[in-house]
């Protein structure tokens, strides 16, 4: 009996020490940030504009704006938890290609942009990029993309505002379901501090909504998104499917290819 007691006294400091690991360090978990030199100059193959955006905090935050001819409306863009503008900047091409314009920031602590980083405050960035970008576009020409860990943060901003149309690609029901599925014995809804509940957020959203996911994914695992899209009461809303796609390859596919197609150009 004795030895059954210790057995689980040690089985519960592993897991007490364990959990004060995970909320200690769960930001590094989440945020993958690369940074960048403010001389930084970025290069890609279609014309763009560099911008910075001025936060009430003190905040600067840096952006990449694609631009062609005769745009039919822009694309806000929120991207993954990895990297930085030098990569995501790659992206604007799907979205130019359609006659999109294209507008992608980076997070608090990513490549140029700086600022402590919360879940309001990723919030309140998106909203001020949201703004700006109105200033030059009505509403119903601006459609979210959000992907990844961006898709909390492009839902939150489609509940708070009517823009033309929400793409999701590879989301989550919340980032809390995520941790649970990777942590399953510990209580995470309790101790992060990022929860990103996209599918509270989807609740208000008025506009249409779409969702791309593979089966294989094993970052955010289909059975997330398909459950995010289940809980959905809008009608508008459709999800397309990728047999054996994963969570960084869906431009490969002719599903993913199409879809974007239609959801672009109709």
């Amino acid at each position: 009996m004795q030895k059954l007691k210790r057995v689980l006294l040690v089985l519960l400091s592993l897991l007490i020490l364990i959990t004060i690991m995970f909320y200690t360090f769960q930001e590094k978990l989440i945020f993958l940030p690369t940074q960048l030199p403010n001389d930084y100059e970025y290069s890609f193959n279609q014309p763009f504009e560099e911008l910075f955006l001025d936060t009430s905090d003190g905040a600067q935050l840096n952006a990449l704006h694609f631009t062609v001819d005769n745009p039919k409306g822009l694309v806000l863009y929120f991207h993954g938890n990895a990297g930085d503008l030098s990569r995501w900047g790659n992206i604007g091409t799907a979205f130019t290609e359609l006659g999109y314009e294209v507008v992608v920031m980076d997070y608090r602590g990513y490549g140029k942009s700086s600022g402590e980083r919360s879940e309001e405050l990723l919030y309140a960035d998106a909203q001020l990029f949201y703004d700006h970008v109105r200033g030059i576009y009505d509403e119903s020409q601006i459609i979210l993309y959000g992907r990844s860990l961006g898709t909390g943060i492009a839902s939150h901003l489609a509940s708070n505002n009517s823009p033309k149309k929400l793409i999701l690609e590879t989301p989550y029901y919340s980032l809390v379901d995520v941790a649970k599925g990777r942590f399953p014995i510990l209580p995470v809804g309790q101790i992060m501090r990022y929860k990103l509940p996209s599918f509270e957020f989807l609740k208000s959203v008025e506009a249409p909504i779409r969702i791309f996911h593979g089966t294989e994914d094993r970052v955010v695992p289909y059975e997330s998104g398909k459950k995010l899209f289940n809980s959905i009461s809008n009608l508008d809303k459709k999800m397309y499917t990728i047999p054996g796609g994963r969570h960084n390859d869906l431009e490969g596919f002719q599903i993913y290819k199409n879809g974007l197609k239609l959801e672009l150009t109709d």
